[in-house]
């Protein structure tokens, strides 16, 4: 088998997945990014080195068999998982919200997680790798008006802590990391969204989530890319079954104006 550490990170052309995909670049290893948006992909593949890709939408379990045979094309091997992809979902008190919003929320959170495991679980053990599932600090409180997102990201950390038990005999460590807000284009669209949703402008919502955590920051992607780097290298792999806040100490999650 190849020495080269070979890492599979999902949603990766793009924000906090790009930053980790840099980052274990830079680190030594080989990446495989699967994502939806096209463009970004070949941004990847024209941009970084000793990266592959696939386009495939890991809500769709059919579409996972199809990223793992391109993985078995390009390696012999995979040493870290980081299923990093995930939506924001609706933002609607419960009786408002739509069971099809629910469903794909849950299944691209929630489910895709399941799917990309479950086929990485045994090269990982090969290997005696590492997992990182991409939570949130939603999975450490409630979070009013987003109830699908809080499901799926509490239900990770219950996979998390499970796989953690099953895998740990095969030398595989696995954790959860659970970011506040992070800077981006991402939560600048859920502050736009949610503004015109309760009829108030951006700044005041934006407020609203800074004051939730304690430095009053948004974290930096690199900052949880940094953290993944850590959890899959010698220095990090005895540290399992955990759920690990990069938050700058969330509080709460309240998200009401008053």
């Amino acid at each position: 088998m190849s020495e080269k550490r070979v890492a599979l990170v999902t949603a990766g052309a793009s924000g906090i997945g790009r930053a980790i995909a840099e980052c274990l670049l830079a680190d030594g290893a080989s990446v495989h990014i699967c994502d939806l948006d096209e463009a970004a992909l070949a941004a990847c593949r024209e941009e970084l080195a000793d990266v592959t890709t696939s386009c495939c939408d890991v809500a769709d379990a059919s579409q996972v068999e199809g990223l793992f045979a391109d993985i078995r094309q390009h390696y012999d091997r995979l040493d870290i998982l980081v299923n990093n992809v995930g939506i924001a979902g609706p933002t609607a008190a419960v009786e408002d919200i739509a069971p099809g919003d629910w469903d794909r929320t849950i299944a691209v959170d929630l489910n895709s997680a399941f799917y990309v495991t479950r086929l990485a679980a045994p090269l990982l053990k090969q290997s005696r790798g590492s997992i990182v599932n991409m939570a949130s600090n939603a999975a450490l409180f409630g979070f009013p008006l987003r109830s699908a997102y809080t499901a799926a990201k509490w239900g990770l950390i219950g996979l998390t802590k499970t796989w953690a038990m099953e895998l740990g005999p095969d030398g595989v460590n696995v954790n959860a990391l659970c970011p506040g807000s992070v800077s981006g284009p991402r939560i600048e669209n859920v502050i736009n969204k949610d503004a015109a949703e309760r009829g108030v402008s951006p700044d005041e919502i934006r407020h609203v989530y800074q004051r939730q955590s304690s430095m009053r920051l948004f974290v930096e992607a690199s900052d949880i890319a940094e953290t993944v780097r850590f959890l899959c290298s010698p220095a990090g792999h005895s540290i399992s079954g955990q759920a690990m806040g990069i938050d700058g100490h969330t509080e709460g999650l309240s998200n009401w104006l008053d």
